[in-house]
C-alpha cells in the first residue's frame, strides 16, 4: 500500500514538533510544536489529524551516535505505539539522530517542528516509491 500524505512527530517529554508532508512533492512543512505533556498531547494531535487527514504517521526515534538506544529511544517508541493504538493509522519509525541540531543549524525558528519536517523528508527519501 502506498501512502501519500503524512504527519510527522519529533517527540520530546516537554515538546512534540509536528510537520506535514506528501510524497508528491517529497517535501515536508513544519506545522507547530505542541507543549502538552503525557496523555494531554493526544488532544491537539487528534485535532491535527482531523484537519490534515494524513494517510500515515512518522515518528522520529532518537539514538546515540553509534546507533545504541538511550532513555528517549524507548519513550519515542512508546509514543509511536500510542499513536497506532489511539488513531488506527500506520505509524512508521525513523532514526532521527541529529535532526534538532540540523534544524538549529538551518536557523529554524521552531526547532522542534523543523526537526519533524526533517524526519519526514528523511522517511520519504528512504522509502521512495
Amino acid at each position: 500500500m502506498s501512502f501519500s500524505s503524512f504527519l510527522s512527530f519529533d517527540y520530546g517529554l516537554k515538546r512534540v514538533g509536528v510537520a506535514s508532508g506528501n510524497r508528491l512533492t517529497g517535501t515536508a512543512t513544519p506545522l507547530t510544536t505542541l507543549h502538552a505533556q503525557g496523555k494531554a498531547v493526544f488532544v491537539p494531535i487528534e485535532a491535527l489529524l482531523k484537519e490534515w487527514q494524513p494517510d500515515a504517521l512518522v515518528v522520529g526515534i532518537p539514538r546515540h551516535p553509534d546507533g545504541a538506544p538511550h532513555a528517549m529511544t524507548a519513550a519515542a517508541q512508546k509514543f509511536a505505539a500510542s499513536l497506532r493504538g489511539r488513531f488506527h493509522k500506520p505509524v512508521f519509525e525513523v532514526d532521527e539522530r541529529y535532526t534538532s541540531v540540523e534544524a538549529e543549524a538551518l536557523g529554524a525558528r521552531d526547532v522542534d517542528a523543523a526537526a519533524a519536517a526533517l524526519i519526514l523528508e528523511q522517511y520519504m527519501r528512504e522509502h521512495a516509491a
